[in-house]
């Protein structure tokens, strides 16, 4: 039994894609609420599934992405405490989630990322402007498909936004970042599984926004996958934790920085720009990590 483990049972294109490619493996999809873990010394038997006492997976495979909340990271450590191999971690999980925390260890390992800063409010906005410049990017810390991100132009639209989150009864913690203008609306998707890259895909957005995001109308293109981008790449995933990842890099000039790293990325546009057969890697994995 393998657990295909998603925040609920309404089953996307790739929850349905990977399941049809997992043929001959016994595959079940999990939801983070239906589980109960009970600490105890009796370890085989602290994993309930829907009120009734299960046999344990012999693998986990995690879906939850950047939207894994306290009850899903629990359940993963849970199970790794148990000897059950999880793809991805727990920790890689939560790591990849934090974007500060994540941008933290890439640029302590020497990998290429934007100037990035913690909001400290009241925010000085002529500290922004000496240690990162203008434009720059706003980014809640935890997000995904392009949501919880702003691109302020000049001082005045950063006050008027700090203004407002700083006005919220809590407000959210948000990293300041500096914007790489060497190809605006572009950026790239490399899609990693365990130790390889599979393939690249040139992000374009469409509407003039500097969010290249597939599921913001972004168009997909295949893009040449070259020594540099794959050496980012799996350096980046190694940094995390990550086993299958979706990094994202950003142009910048001649090269390219880290923008993020995704736990649980989709490829729904990612298969139709490339032809590559995402499925078919991630359950070749599978099989080959139980």
């Amino acid at each position: 039994m393998i657990w295909y483990f998603r925040k609920d049972h309404e089953l996307d294109w790739e929850a349905n894609q990977f399941l049809a490619a997992s043929q001959g493996l016994d595959v079940q999809v999990v939801c983070p609420s239906e589980v109960d873990i009970i600490v105890t010394r009796s370890d085989r038997r602290s994993i309930r599934l829907n009120n009734e006492i299960v046999q344990l997976p012999k693998l986990v495979f995690a879906r939850t992405g950047s939207g894994s909340g306290y009850q899903a990271l629990s359940v993963l450590r849970h199970m790794e405490q148990l000897g059950v191999p999880v793809v991805n971690s727990a920790q890689s999980i939560e790591t990849a989630k934090d974007k500060l925390h994540s941008t933290q260890l890439l640029a302590s390992a020497g990998i290429p990322t934007p100037r990035t800063m913690l909001a400290r409010f009241p925010v000085k906005v002529d500290v922004i402007k000496r240690q990162i410049g203008f434009p720059c990017v706003i980014k809640v810390l935890s997000g995904s498909y392009g949501k919880g991100i702003h691109l302020c132009s000049n001082e005045k639209a950063l006050e008027e936004l700090m203004e407002f989150v700083s006005s919220l009864n809590s407000p959210l913690n948000i990293i300041i970042q500096e914007y790489i203008d060497t190809a605006p609306g572009q950026d790239l998707r490399v899609f990693c599984v365990g130790d390889r890259v599979i393939g690249a895909m040139k992000r374009s957005s469409t509407d003039g926004d500097f969010r290249a995001n597939i599921t913001r109308g972004g168009v997909g293109d295949a893009y040449k996958v070259t020594p540099e981008i794959e050496e980012i790449a799996l350096n980046t995933m190694r940094c995390l934790g990550l086993q299958i990842g979706g990094i994202d890099l950003l142009f910048d000039k001649q090269s390219f920085k880290v923008c993020e790293a995704n736990s649980a990325p989709g490829w729904i546009g990612f298969q139709q720009a490339t032809g590559i057969d995402v499925a078919t890697h991630l359950v070749e994995f599978v099989k080959e990590s139980i």
